[in-house]
């Protein structure tokens, strides 16, 4: 049994979970997402909880059964309190600026790189800090976003220089060793 699958998700107050034929719609305070589910897994909504069950012990519905319980527990966690990802940038001279909806990030190139945040996704920059804050409501896209800024510059190993999550370890190397022959 999937230690993951197995869990009941806990369905906090305020938000509501409705399941039409195989599309699960989570509705909260902080907004709605609706996602497609794969049709084999059992899926019983219940007053306070969602279970998830699996037909069988093939291995496809074994692999579905944790991946299910995860998709509606990101969806009640979204819905409810929300993601967010935070980007620090580090090197001389790099920053960030919101123009408008749009995001001008400023790392190195000749030229500034502009984003337009997707729908769902809200971008704040604090500029003291060199920081930009990834926040939404659906996991995925959050993340998505995230990455997407840091691939602008990935953090190098020999100065850091970059932009990284704010959890993240940089690997460092040794530069060259000078006057070795």
């Amino acid at each position: 049994m999937s230690k993951i699958g197995k869990m009941p998700v806990d369905i906090p107050g305020g938000v509501k979970v409705d399941l039409k034929d195989n599309t699960m719609t989570v509705k909260g305070p902080k907004g709605e997402l609706s996602q497609e589910l794969h049709p084999a897994m059992n899926i019983d909504v219940q007053e306070k909880q969602v279970v998830v069950t699996r037909p069988s012990d093939h291995r496809e519905h074994r692999s579905l059964h944790g991946l299910t319980r995860t998709l509606i527990q990101n969806m009640v966690t979204g819905v409810s309190d929300g993601y967010s990802r935070i980007l620090e940038m580090v090197g001389v001279g790099y920053r960030a600026e919101m123009k408008g909806p749009l995001l001008e990030v400023h790392v190195g190139y000749s030229h500034p790189l502009i984003m337009r945040p997707p729908d769902g996704v809200n971008l704040q920059v604090i500029p003291k800090e060199n920081k930009i804050i990834v926040t939404g409501i659906d996991k995925q896209l959050v993340g998505m976003t995230a990455a997407k800024i840091r691939s602008f510059r990935p953090p190098e190993p020999y100065k850091g220089k970059g932009i990284k999550y704010s959890d993240e370890k940089i690997r460092r190397k040794a530069g060259k060793a000078a006057g070795a022959k």
